[in-house]
Parts: C-alpha cells; sequence; structure tokens
C-alpha cells in the first residue's frame, strides 16, 4: 500500500504549490514507467504541474529521472563532433530535411532521430517516407555507421530512449495537460539529452501555426529548454522563429521533400532557405566547427549538401531520384479580390493540409504521402482578383469541402502595401539568458 500513498503524497505536495524533493521526482518517475503508479494518479500530478509549475531544479531533475527509465546513446566512437536540431512543431516545416544534409558538409555529424506529425503540424518522418523506399526505423549500429559514412542521418528514436515520456506524452494528450511547460520542456529535453548530442540548437515557434501562440510563451519554453540541456551538459541555444504565417510554398509530405530538395538545389523559398542557413550557422558554432553565413549559403548553391541528401536517402533505401507522389485530385482556391495578400494564417492552412489527408488524428491513423496545400502567394504579395491563392491536394475529393472550411477567414487581401516582411528569425536565447 505504501506506493500508493507515496503517489498521494506527491500529488498533494504539488496541489499545494510545494517544491518536489529530488527522491519524490526519481521515485514517482520510476515507479508510474513501471506501473506502480496508475494513470490516474500521474494525471493528476500533471494537472498539478500544469496550475502550479515547477522550478528549474524541480524540472533539471524531472528530465534527469525521464533519461535515467531508458537507455542513452553514445557517439564518443565517431571521429567528428555531433549536432541536433529539434523543432517545436509549425506549418511547412521541413527545415530538418536541406539541415541536416548542410550541417554534414563541414564535418559534424547529425544524429536526427523524429517524430511522426499529430494533429496540424506535419512529422519530418511521415516527409520522408514520400520518398518511394525510404524507411525510418535503423538499429542503432545502422545509425552509427551512417554517420560515419555519409554524416547525416534521420531516423525514429529507438523505444529504449526515455520510455517514461512515451507513457507521459500519451497521456497528457488525453488529459488536457500538454500545455504545461514543465512537461514540454521535459519531454523534448529527455530525448534530446538521451540521444547523446554534443550541441543542440531549438527552433521554437511563436504564432497562429506553432504549439506556443505568445512571444512571452515561446520564450519561457526556449528559456526553460536551454537551462535543461546547459544543465545536462549539452552545449544549447534557440532561436525563436515565426510561425504566423506557413514555411515556405507548401504543407504536406511529398509536397515538402520536393521543396527541400529545390533549396538543397540553390532554390526554394526565401524563408526555408534563411530559417536553414541560421540554424546550420548556430549547430555548427555549438559543434566547434563555425562556418560564417556566406560559407554555409555557398554549400547549398555548389551541390555540395544535395551530394550529402542523395547519398543520406540512399543509405536508408530511398532513390533520390524517384518521383514523387502526386494527388490524384487538386482544387484551386482562388483569390476574391485585387490587392495585397496582408494575411495567411498558419493554422488555417495547417488544418487544411490535415484534413487533405496529410496528417494523423490519431496515432494510428495512415497519412497521404501526396496530400497538402501548395501556396501561390505570401503575405506582401500583390494578389488580382481570380489568381490562384493555393492549391489543394488529396487522394480523395470528398476532403475538399473540410479543407476549404478550414481555410475560410484564413487569408486577408487589403489595400496597404505591408511594411518591410518579418524576418523568420526573432530572436535568439543562450545559456546566459536562461540564467537571468
Amino acid at each position: 500500500m505504501s506506493e500508493q500513498h507515496d503517489a498521494v503524497d506527491i500529488i498533494r505536495a504539488k496541489r499545494d504549490r510545494q517544491t518536489l524533493t529530488d527522491e519524490q521526482i526519481d521515485w514517482v518517475i520510476d515507479a508510474y514507467t513501471r506501473g506502480a503508479v496508475a494513470d490516474e494518479q500521474m494525471s493528476a500530478l500533471a494537472m498539478a504541474i500544469l496550475l502550479n509549475g515547477m522550478d528549474r531544479a524541480e524540472i533539471s531533475r524531472w528530465t534527469a529521472a525521464m533519461i535515467a527509465s531508458g537507455e542513452r546513446m553514445d557517439f564518443c566512437s565517431l571521429s567528428r563532433p555531433t549536432a541536433d536540431k529539434h523543432s517545436t512543431g509549425g506549418v511547412g516545416d521541413k527545415i530538418t530535411l536541406p539541415l541536416a544534409p548542410l550541417v554534414a558538409v563541414f564535418d559534424v555529424a547529425v544524429p536526427q532521430l523524429s517524430g511522426r506529425g499529430l494533429g496540424h503540424t506535419g512529422g519530418t518522418l511521415d516527409k520522408l517516407e514520400a520518398i518511394p523506399g525510404w524507411r525510418a526505423d535503423l538499429t542503432s549500429e545502422a545509425m552509427l555507421r551512417q554517420l560515419d559514412e555519409v554524416g547525416a542521418v534521420i531516423c525514429a528514436a529507438g523505444s529504449g530512449l526515455a520510455p517514461a515520456d512515451k507513457k507521459l506524452y500519451a497521456l497528457r494528450d488525453v488529459t488536457g495537460t500538454v500545455e504545461a511547460i514543465p512537461l514540454i520542456a521535459s519531454s523534448i529535453m529527455s530525448k534530446k539529452i538521451a540521444e547523446g548530442t554534443g550541441a543542440l540548437v531549438l527552433d521554437v515557434k511563436v504564432g497562429s501555426g506553432a504549439f506556443m501562440k505568445t512571444e512571452a510563451d515561446a520564450r519561457e519554453l526556449a528559456e526553460t529548454m536551454v537551462a535543461l540541456g546547459t544543465d545536462a551538459g549539452v552545449r544549447t541555444v534557440a532561436l525563436l522563429t515565426d510561425m504566423a504565417t506557413p514555411l515556405g510554398l507548401t504543407a504536406g509530405n511529398g509536397l515538402e521533400v520536393r521543396e527541400s530538395v529545390e533549396v538543397l538545389a540553390g532554390g526554394g523559398p526565401q524563408d526555408v532557405v534563411d530559417l536553414t542557413v541560421a540554424l546550420a550557422v548556430e549547430m555548427l558554432a555549438g559543434a566547434g566547427r563555425a562556418q560564417d553565413e556566406g560559407e554555409v549559403r555557398a554549400a547549398l548553391v555548389d551541390g555540395r549538401a544535395m551530394d550529402v541528401w542523395r547519398r543520406m536517402i540512399a543509405a536508408q533505401g530511398g532513390d533520390p531520384d524517384a518521383p514523387l507522389p502526386t494527388a490524384r485530385e487538386t482544387e484551386t482556391v482562388l483569390a476574391d479580390t485585387d490587392g495585397v495578400l496582408t494575411a495567411l494564417d498558419a493554422y488555417a492552412v495547417g488544418v487544411a493540409a490535415w484534413r487533405l489527408g496529410a496528417g494523423r488524428a490519431r496515432k494510428e491513423d495512415p497519412v497521404q504521402a501526396a496530400a497538402g496545400v501548395e501556396l501561390h502567394a505570401k503575405p506582401g504579395d500583390r494578389v488580382s482578383a481570380g489568381q490562384p491563392l493555393m492549391t489543394l491536394h488529396t487522394d480523395t475529393p470528398e476532403r475538399f469541402a473540410r479543407a476549404r472550411e478550414a481555410l475560410a477567414g484564413g487569408w486577408q487581401i487589403g489595400e496597404a502595401e505591408q511594411a518591410g516582411s518579418r524576418s523568420v528569425v526573432l530572436d535568439r536565447i543562450t545559456a546566459e539568458e536562461a540564467d537571468r
């Protein structure tokens, strides 16, 4: 009976705004992973944490306990330093695809353990699975071999990393506690620290298409995660980036791969290129291989990053030359008036892509490789009545109506010329700022 009493004592302590001790945190994470603490008890504790928060020492210990619930990866055998990036998720966020091979050009290994999409944010693995033959699941040995030979790998995380997080993540989803910053931060960072990377760059999205709608919330999350990484001995920096409007001109799996390949060929939309380069510069600096921005951009233009991409895709069974899947049906959304596109809501576009079949409502749902939204204009562009604003792609045309509903009111056409477009990178948060 004592284990049940311990759980209730810990729930009461956090309910009453007390600071949990190291012993309480270690015990509750271990007991929950073992099944000795019931889901309803962990749900109550998660809600208490959402309402009453945790201090830095508590979050640090919580994260360490989640890491201790599983195995840790070790990249010491590699001849080059490692760096990784984590994005908090957005609409059209295909940055991992061009970024991993770009950083690998400069003799830094990129072990990018990625996930699948849920809701309106797309998953990196779903995107890459649009490439014929490509597979996400690698053994640890195959991953190390690919890092050694190619320099970059994007694959699924093994089930052994932070198993406590897997259980808690599913629970948060159904108990209204997803938004708790201590739980978001410890969930992301337990996996990234267990992954064993030497340097980590966090891309924390802000705006309607992001998890964090306000800059204040995004900043708090970024500072919390940078502090956690720093406390664990990982060189960590965060960029706050704009997610009020979609990144690039595509949202959807195969569509985003196509756009990523355009970036790797030296083209692609400016915002995608700028963010890829900004994150690469941070990753290289963190790994002790600093390069200036011009040199990083050059590796996209001259084909070096594309060479790594082709080797990375082929190493995981994919055919880099195979045509990407195309949707059986398309429908065009037209501008209803002349003027300047003054707003294009990322969330509306994300939900539309999801409803077209690009995303999933439940973890086990399949996704359509070719479904999504292709944009023909971005805020600041002048448009004419009847001009295509976007094209909707799906294999199941009965989905068009609900996608159009999601887009209703999702853009505005006005008269005023936009003042200079805002940079995609809004701010940079370092360990020093996280300490303040």
